[in-house]
């Protein structure tokens, strides 16, 4: 067939593609994703479209199945292999008030629940009842206060605090009595939350946190976690006493009982126990010695699942617990920490004030040195 050529219209020119040179290009383009290769780029080559090219493609295909996947499929694969997904972690969004409230370390869940019914609490300058859910742009106060929502990153934090005789663990005391709260550092936007209480005589190991989701699944009996007391009985302590407290003794609020009993100091009538209770009920250790017929003269906590006071901590004194033991008190508990709150590394700030109070408190429990005086000086020989 002869193509004929009118004279009247100029021939449009056309471009010279050499068929190796466009079989390396599409090869490239297809290995970079679809993206133009360097070398369309300088020399200004186009993809080829219409069914001559696509007879050209399929003519330049080795024979057999062909593996290539398309070019969309293998962007997406490589765009999610290479930015893996952050880890979706709740957030106060659309949650029950007193979830909220708690995870602001404001109190327990049964805490802000009572001051839900009591009227204490207002979302946007109105006055929140029982039920209410809130997103983060809400406004929430408690007593007039702004609460601010734990819907950013927080740093969870527990501090060990050697409780003296003589300290209610209330915040306030119509008495005047010192509080256990008037010795512990201060927070900012956030108060601390007691795990658990101690008894105005008795002293010893106390938990306290900023996050009230923990503390609360700390002091549910559903966790099953032991307290261990040291104790000082006056009067005489038979082995069959001592059976029977750790079979079980019907108190005011049920059956209560140890769940070891191992000896201590001293002999006769006035020894030293150590003793385990699974639970935190109001004066339980007491109660159980009382019931059979003995007194309870000193009574010191020393432990609270695996954690001890440490020996450089005196009475009076508090101390943050590391990361890991924090980790391993949530392990012990039952609590998934991810599902409340993400963690947040300490500053380095942060990191240096702890190790400033560490080291202060082990100079001050370290022994006094001993000043060696100077030598005396002989009276000259006459």
């Amino acid at each position: 067939m002869v193509k004929k050529i009118n004279p009247d219209k100029p021939e449009k020119p056309t471009k010279a593609v050499k068929p190796v040179v466009a079989a390396k290009t599409s090869k490239a383009k297809s290995m970079a994703g679809g993206k133009n290769t360097p070398a369309e780029k300088s020399f200004g080559f186009k993809k080829a479209s219409g069914p001559s090219a696509k007879k050209h493609q399929d003519s330049e295909k080795p024979a057999g199945k062909s593996t290539q996947k398309p070019a969309s499929t293998a962007r997406t694969k490589t765009a999610s292999a290479a930015e893996p997904q952050a880890p979706v972690v709740s957030s106060p969004t659309d949650e029950k008030l007193q979830k909220v409230l708690a995870r602001a370390g404001i109190g327990s869940r049964r805490e802000m629940e009572r001051a839900i019914e009591q009227g204490q609490v207002k979302v946007n300058d109105r006055i929140a009842k029982l039920g209410d859910r809130v997103s983060a742009q809400d406004k929430i106060f408690v007593n007039g206060q702004r609460v601010v929502l734990r819907s950013e990153l927080t740093r969870r934090r527990v501090i060990l605090y050697n409780k003296p005789e003589g300290e209610i663990c209330s915040r306030s005391d119509p008495e005047g009595r010192p509080t256990v709260y008037d010795h512990l550092p201060p927070l900012k936007g956030e108060r601390w939350i007691s795990v658990g209480r101690l008894d105005f005589n008795t002293s010893g190991l106390l938990l306290f946190t900023n996050d009230g989701e923990l503390a609360n699944k700390l002091m549910h009996p559903s966790s099953v976690i032991d307290r261990e007391y040291l104790v000082r009985i006056q009067g005489e302590v038979t082995d069959e006493m001592r059976q029977v407290l750790l079979r079980g003794v019907v108190l005011d609020d049920g059956i209560a009982r140890f769940t070891d009993i191992v000896d201590g100091a001293g002999e006769g009538k006035n020894r030293w126990f150590y003793c385990v209770v699974m639970e935190g009920r109001n004066r339980e250790v007491r109660r159980l010695w009382e019931s059979q017929g003995v007194k309870v003269s000193r009574l010191k906590r020393v432990r609270y699942a695996n954690i001890f006071i440490p020996s450089h901590v005196r009475v009076g004194q508090w101390i943050d617990l590391t990361d890991r033991e924090i980790e391993d008190l949530c392990m012990t508990a039952g609590f998934d920490s991810s599902t409340y709150t993400r963690m947040k590394v300490p500053t380095r700030d942060e990191q240096a004030q702890r190790e400033r109070h560490d080291k202060k408190l082990r100079s001050a429990s370290a022994a006094p040195r001993r000043v060696k005086a100077p030598p005396r000086k002989r009276p000259p020989v006459v």
